[in-house]
């Protein structure tokens, strides 16, 4: 499933940049992941814990850079896991496209998301949401971090990140899809213009 999605960072282009060249620093910035180690050249090893209604997932594997583009500011990474209870195996493919904006750097990101099991069961349209919930908060999150790294502050100390609710993602993506049925359903057609 493809899913995109694209935020602003009041912060310039070249500090996003590198900030993208840091991958722990980055995967801190999502709710519920944490990089446990480096295993080779732009590959790292780590976990992402997800909780969605009663279902807990915490998924243990790999991501590795496939593409650092600095011409275009264009990094292209590659992950995929398995719970560790065997409820289900995820992968993806994760394309962030950085470019000036008035306010700063805009990020837009294109996500190819495969999933099976426990976690699939939700379908496409909740499992969209609920990735959009977690880029808003990578994307504050990241916003806090580059705040502090910019006042000479620790970033761990001062944005600490709050693993993945499941409670509130829940609702925050039952929200988006109530809001998509509402304007779906309630407000006015509007034929195309020509």
């Amino acid at each position: 499933m493809m899913i995109k999605n694209d935020f602003e960072i009041s912060e310039p282009l070249d500090t996003v940049w590198d900030f993208f060249a840091d991958i722990p620093q980055v995967a801190a910035c999502l709710p519920g992941a944490e990089i446990s180690d480096k295993v080779g050249d732009d590959r790292y090893e780590g976990t992402v814990l997800i909780g969605l209604g009663p279902v807990k997932l915490e998924f243990a594997g790999s991501a590795e850079i496939l593409e650092r583009r600095d011409d275009d500011k264009t990094i292209v990474v590659d992950g995929s896991g398995a719970d560790k209870k065997g409820r289900g195996q995820a992968a993806l493919q994760l394309e962030a496209a950085l470019s000036p904006s008035p306010e700063g750097t805009r990020v837009a990101v294109s996500l190819d998301l495969q999933l099976s099991g426990a976690a699939a069961q939700y379908g496409r349209g909740m499992t969209a949401d609920v990735t959009s919930v977690l880029l808003d908060d990578f994307a504050t999150n990241m916003q806090n971090r580059l705040a502090a790294i910019g006042q000479g502050l620790d970033p761990n100390q001062v944005a600490s990140v709050k693993p993945a609710s499941g409670f509130v993602i829940g609702l925050r993506a039952t929200r988006m899809a109530l809001l998509r049925v509402f304007r779906r359903f309630f407000l006015p057609y509007r034929p195309p213009t020509s």
